[in-house]
């Protein structure tokens, strides 16, 4: 008892010394970090002439030069035609090698930012600070330098880190492979890493991310015609495109349910997903749908929250994202539109394979099209999911001791919706090394949306438990 009432000493202190941290050191950084329109390539084609990415890069890097670090290198690695990756390596002072992944670029602005907010405006109110790109996902390069020197500062041990903050994940990570491989021989054989791009459940306690979705996403084509034609000569006679692609998107969904009914689609759930779902809906309940801002009398797909939670960790999900072809209402005519192109989203298990999925789609809408309309599904993104290995031990007793330590509340395990693509390959290249996702997007954070903002409590105790756990891991 008395150990645990020390360790429980300890934790208070770290934490005391991480949130003077972050206000004196990190929450500015990073609101001059939220001032830079540092987007993704594919939401900026130009980014290499507009600079923000650079801009992004070299204020993160000036940052860390200034922190109070012992054993520090920081660099920049740059190949040509890619974007740019800061890392950031720190001697250990204890036994282990960890790996720790960041990321500078951004979504695109969305409109609908409330008034007095905006994406490159950082705005601290209450708890909150606003702003594109501070909790998806800049804060993780400066929490865990931030965690490390918290240690030094403690004078307790801590494992071999190098930090890699990168700027094209927003785009699906295509530039991060290639760094990889180029730092190879300075990143090792991490034993640890860690991600800190991922959501939690609620601010109440720590959530590790257990599972990731893949995606496939592509544009279908239906054209009927060379060009529009008058609706009342050729209604009934000529076949609707959207009427067509509507059958379509039924050959893969049942419109009903929301189900998707190909094979290739599904998987059969884990045992210890399913009881880790059980223990997320048991915590969140009601929060699991409310969480987001349906209009009154909305349903979510299902009542039970363990359903809803297995429904968006574990199921296909098809999403129609954006169309071409139709005309704005205040500029529709009355005419035939001659195609109709939808773009689809399709999000699937972490365990499905990607190719098998995407050509299951492809098969489905193509084959045999009605009316003998032109159909095209041409698939441009096929991501691979994720299922985390098991946790050793020692690291499953240090999450949830930091989570009971730190927050007032043990830790819980629950997949994750969206999909982090480089997390299936740097699985595929550490396949010995144990996974900590996590992350501080909770209810309503809303990252991609207007609006978009980082919790500082949870961002606070999130970096004195990442400190934790290094120093776990460097004293085992």
């Amino acid at each position: 008892m008395g150990a645990v009432r020390g360790r429980g000493g300890v934790m208070q202190g770290l934490m005391a010394w991480v949130a003077r941290r972050w206000e004196e050191a990190v929450l500015p950084a990073l609101a001059q970090y939220v001032r830079i329109p540092a987007r993704s390539p594919a939401f900026d084609p130009d980014w290499a002439g507009h600079g923000h990415l650079e801009a992004a890069v070299a204020h993160a890097a000036a940052w860390c030069r200034a922190q109070p670090v012992r054993g520090m290198t920081v660099g920049v690695s740059r190949l040509a035609g890619r974007t740019p990756l800061l890392w950031v390596e720190v001697a250990g002072t204890g036994p282990g090698e960890v790996l720790l992944y960041g990321h500078l670029d951004k979504q695109p602005e969305m409109t609908g930012w409330r008034e007095g907010l905006g994406p490159w405006t950082p705005v601290v109110e209450g708890e909150r600070l606003y702003g594109r790109g501070a909790a998806d996902d800049g804060y993780a390069l400066f929490a865990a330098l931030t965690a490390l020197a918290a240690l030094q500062a403690q004078g307790r041990p801590h494992p071999r880190c190098l930090i890699l903050a990168e700027c094209s994940e927003e785009s699906g990570s295509p530039d991060l492979a290639a760094h990889v491989e180029a730092l190879a021989g300075r990143i090792g054989s991490p034993e640890l890493v860690v991600c800190l791009d991922s959501g939690c459940g609620d601010w109440a306690r720590l959530w590790l991310t257990t599972s990731l979705r893949g995606l496939v996403a592509g544009t279908l084509r239906v054209a009927v015609a060379g060009e529009g034609v008058h609706s009342g000569d050729a209604g009934g006679v000529v076949p609707s495109s959207f009427r067509i692609a509507r059958l379509l998107l039924e050959r893969i969904e049942e419109g009903a349910s929301g189900r998707l009914r190909l094979p290739a689609l599904a998987v059969e759930v884990p045992p210890a997903r399913r009881v880790q779902a059980e223990a997320a809906g048991a915590v969140l309940g009601e929060t699991l749908w409310r969480r987001f801002p349906l209009l009154a009398g909305v349903r979510p797909g299902a009542e039970d929250p363990a359903e809803l939670v297995l429904r968006r960790t574990w199921g296909a999900a098809l999403e129609v994202t954006g169309a071409a072809g139709l005309p704005a209402v205040a500029a529709a005519g009355n005419v035939l539109r001659p195609e109709t192109v939808l773009r689809l989203s399709i999000r699937l298990p972490p365990t499905a394979d990607p190719g098998r999925a995407a050509e299951a789609v492809r098969t489905a809408l193509e084959a045999d099209p009605p009316h003998g309309a032109h159909v095209r599904f041409e698939p441009d993104t096929v991501a691979a999911g994720w299922d985390a290995p098991p946790l050793p031990p020692w690291l499953e007793r240090a999450l949830d001791e930091a989570s009971r330590g730190l927050f007032g509340a043990p830790m819980m395990q629950m997949g994750e919706g969206g999909s982090i693509p480089f997390m299936a390959m740097l699985a595929e290249r550490f396949p010995e090394a144990a996974f900590v996702v996590t992350g501080v997007l909770g209810p309503g954070a809303n990252a991609h949306g207007p609006n978009e903002f980082l919790h500082l409590p949870t961002a606070r105790r999130l970096t004195a438990a990442l400190a934790e756990v290094l120093a776990r891991r460097a004293a085992a």
